[in-house]
């Protein structure tokens, strides 16, 4: 259950292989590299429970950065390399980070964040740079045996909240062996029957909660991933053909984009390795998940679930098929339908949804957030909303409080207000996820100008001064204007009356 095992049973299986470039890094070299990489973080007197950050494009070393980290008993964060510099230092200083690696890919972005954390030891794939030094340089120099105190440390990684201010999630170390199973391990065989040396196709960004973990599951099985550096719909088909791919993980917006492909470079594919393909983080329209599943065959599977690791709802081909729109059952945690008062509903009646009896949620230095997140009864949400039928299929209705969830990547309205409201010319603002064809949601600021009267190059300025503050996927797709948003006198925005309107809902609020 750890692919140091598969160095020794299996030294040259490719443990990844990287889709674009080809570059093979195989059992062996992900053990010594991973080897080297545990005694340089000691050298560098990283303890057990000790933080390394790393941001990057989907790299060759990403996952022996990572498995290094695991094997030291580490926390490794992982972030997103879309932020700006300035959000790329609040998780930095938030996790406690001692040590960041970037690579040379990432360019102005890591000069930026240099100069804001000079406190840090600075790396970088690729080469060196400024006050960064080389990390293959450094960690080359290393021995390639094991530490003599190795033990499993884990991802620590950050899930946004409403307020725009990401949300460490910092599990306890177990203070167990390199190679002890988890809940995800189980998973991954038992409910979509991953096997030992399977070949597993990546097409995410490896920062995301669900591509990290999921690639490092396959290593626990000694299994070949497949990393794409950027996703192309018929790329992805082609690399399932090439290596006979058996399972990966997708997003909606995957499938929509195979699915636009001309039905005769569709066809043109041998897709029959195929086993399991899992869907997840976003919601996806029923219309195309019936058609991936009449075009792949019942290999398609769902599951619900936050980097909270709180509950896991999972559903397959065949009840899909009987319980279309659904994610599934509960099987990590019991599902809870409350009302506002945090009493449960009986089926068929929506209110937030919880799981009782999973895992705790606990974010990293916000008590606050923490405690919104459990009802009355202790039990916990991620701010959902939904409801369940008689057989305890859970159907979602709605995404935690307004999220925007776009091309698979979450985003939260609430940053995106703060800024345009500082804007001299904005008196109030609403930003909400409007229906996109292609990623499921767009980001759409709904204006009240302090004029009064919004026009074309009102948009422009406002999209300018977003594009100048935040990174690009946070950045409106589309700015529209009202005249007066609609507010409670309390002050509360009825923000759902103007993204109904988006949605076509008969009672909304007409834009």
């Amino acid at each position: 259950m750890h692919p140091s095992h598969y160095a020794k049973s299996h030294p040259d299986r490719a443990a990844y292989i990287m889709a674009s470039s080809g570059e093979t890094v195989t059992y062996r070299e992900l053990d010594d590299r991973s080897n080297q990489g545990a005694q340089l973080f000691r050298s560098l007197g990283l303890q057990v429970g000790d933080v390394i950050a790393i941001c990057m494009e989907n790299n060759p070393r990403y996952f022996e950065i990572a498995w290094a980290a695991q094997r030291s008993g580490l926390y490794y964060t992982c972030i997103s390399s879309k932020l700006t510099a300035a959000e790329v230092e609040y998780i930095l200083r938030d996790c406690g980070a001692r040590a960041f690696i970037t690579s040379t890919a990432m360019g102005g972005l890591a000069d930026e964040v240099a100069a804001l954390v000079p406190d840090l030891k600075l790396y970088m794939v690729g080469g060196s740079h400024g006050p960064y030094e080389s990390f293959e340089a450094a960690r080359d120099a290393m021995p390639a045996t094991p530490i003599a105190d190795e033990t499993a440390g884990s991802d620590m990684l950050y899930s946004s909240g409403t307020t725009g201010r990401p949300k460490g999630v910092k599990p306890a170390l177990t203070g167990g062996p390199i190679d002890a199973p988890n809940a995800l391990q189980a998973m991954t065989q038992g409910l979509f029957g991953f096997r030992e040396g399977c070949i597993y196709l990546s097409p995410a960004p490896l920062y995301h909660a669900a591509p990290l973990r999921w690639c490092m599951s396959v290593h626990k099985l000694g299994g070949t991933v497949i990393i794409m550096e950027r996703f192309d719909p018929e790329a992805a088909l082609e690399l399932i053909q090439r290596y006979k791919v058996e399972c990966g993980q997708f997003v909606p917006t995957h499938f929509v984009r195979m699915l636009k492909l001309p039905e005769e470079v569709r066809s043109r594919y041998d897709l029959s390795s195929l086993t399991s393909a899992v869907h997840a983080a976003a919601p996806c329209p029923a219309p195309v998940k019936e058609q991936m599943i009449n075009w792949w065959g019942p290999v398609i599977h769902e599951y619900y679930a936050g980097t909270e690791g709180n509950g896991f709802c999972y559903i397959g081909s065949a009840d899909w098929m009987a319980h279309k729109g659904s994610v599934g059952r509960a099987v990590l945690g019991e599902l809870r339908i409350c009302n506002e008062d945090g009493d449960p509903l009986p089926p068929r009646q929506e209110g937030q949804v919880y799981f009782e009896n999973g895992p705790p949620i606990n974010y990293h230095n916000d008590p606050a957030k923490t405690a919104e997140s459990y009802n009355k009864h202790g039990w916990t949400s991620l701010g959902d909303v939904g409801w369940v039928d008689e057989e305890g299929f859970l159907y979602l209705t709605d995404r935690k409080s307004f999220m925007i969830i776009s091309g698979g990547v979450n985003i939260y309205p609430q940053e995106i207000e703060n800024l345009l409201v500082t804007h001299p010319k904005v008196t109030d603002v609403a930003v909400i996820g409007a229906p996109d064809e292609e990623m499921g949601e767009k980001v759409v600021a709904v204006i009240q100008p302090a004029s009064g009267k919004g026009d074309e190059a009102l948009a422009a300025e406002l999209l300018a001064f977003c594009r100048a503050n935040l990174s690009h996927v946070k950045t409106p797709r589309q700015i529209d204007f009202m005249e007066e948003l609609p507010r409670h006198p309390t002050g509360k925005l009825y923000k759902r009356l103007i993204r109904d309107a988006y949605w076509g809902k008969t009672d909304a609020k007409i834009v």
